[in-house]
C-alpha cells in the first residue's frame, strides 16, 4: 500500500493505489439547433385554404344541404317565383354521387313532403313537387279532386285558378286513373294544380332520382316589384 504525502501529513483520507479516482466533469449545456422549416408563401396558404373550402362545400352540397331557386309558379302559393330554398340531402339516406345509389338508408319520402328530384324526361333538370302517393297507393283525379286509396284528399296548400274542366280525352289534368304507384316510386303534383306539369302527364318519380326534402326559404326576391319579400325569409316549408 502506498500513501500520498498529503495523507501522511493528515490532510485527507487514505487512498489505495489500486483504486481509480474520478472527478466530476463540468456539464456543458447542449443547445438544440433544429433545421427550421421554410415558411409557406402567402400564395400557397391562400391556395390551400381555397382547396379546403371547395372540398368542404362540395361535401356539404353532396351529402348535407343544397340550395335551389324556384323559377316557375307550379308550387304556388307555397313557393313563389324567386324563392330560394334549402334542401335536406341526407333525410332520405346517403347516396353515392352520380350513381344515385343509397349506401346509408334513413327513410323514404312520405305523402305531403316537398321533394326535389331529377326530372324523368330530362335528368339534367331538377323539379320540385309535393308527394301525393307512395309505393302501393292507388291515385285517382276526379273533376280536379285527388283521391288516394279511395279517400278524398283535403289540404290547405293546393289551389285551383282555372274554372274550366278538361275531359280525360283532352288531357289528364282534371281526370286521371285510378293508377297504382309502383314499387320504389312516387306520384307527385304541384300545389298549383291547374298550372303544374307533374305525374299526371309524365308518370312516376323513381326514389333514386329524389335529391332531398325542401325545408326552408332562406331568400325571396320579387322580380316584378324589384324588392325583397321579407315576410317569406326563413319560413319553414310544410
Amino acid at each position: 500500500m502506498v500513501q500520498s504525502n498529503a495523507n501522511r501529513a493528515g490532510f485527507g483520507p487514505t487512498i489505495k493505489s489500486s483504486e481509480r479516482v474520478f472527478y466530476p466533469l463540468k456539464a456543458e449545456s447542449i443547445v438544440d439547433n433544429p433545421i427550421q422549416a421554410k415558411p409557406k408563401s402567402r400564395l400557397r396558404e391562400n391556395v390551400e385554404a381555397i382547396v379546403v373550402a371547395v372540398i368542404l362545400a362540395m361535401f356539404i352540397r353532396t351529402f348535407v344541404v343544397q340550395a335551389f331557386k324556384i323559377p316557375s309558379g307550379s308550387m304556388k302559393e307555397t313557393l313563389q317565383i324567386g324563392d330560394h330554398i334549402l334542401v335536406n340531402k341526407f333525410i332520405y339516406g346517403v347516396k353515392l354521387p352520380f350513381l344515385q345509389t343509397t349506401i346509408i338508408p334513413v327513410k323514404n319520402p312520405a305523402r305531403g313532403d316537398i321533394v326535389v328530384f331529377e326530372f324523368p324526361e330530362d335528368p339534367d333538370k331538377d323539379f320540385i313537387k309535393r308527394v301525393v302517393g307512395v309505393a302501393g297507393d292507388v291515385v285517382e283525379v276526379r273533376d280536379k279532386q285527388v283521391y288516394v286509396n279511395g279517400e278524398l284528399q283535403t289540404d290547405t296548400f293546393s289551389i285551383h285558378t282555372d274554372p274550366h274542366t278538361f275531359p280525360p280525352r283532352v288531357q289528364p289534368r282534371d281526370f286521371l286513373g285510378p293508377i297504382t304507384v309502383p314499387m320504389d316510386s312516387l306520384f307527385v303534383m304541384g300545389d298549383n294544380r291547374d298550372h303544374s306539369y307533374d305525374s299526371r302527364y309524365w308518370g312516376f318519380v323513381k326514389l333514386k332520382a329524389v335529391k332531398g326534402k325542401a325545408f326552408i326559404i332562406y331568400w325571396s326576391w320579387d322580380k316584378d316589384n324589384f324588392s325583397i319579400r321579407f315576410g317569406r325569409l326563413f319560413n319553414l316549408l310544410k
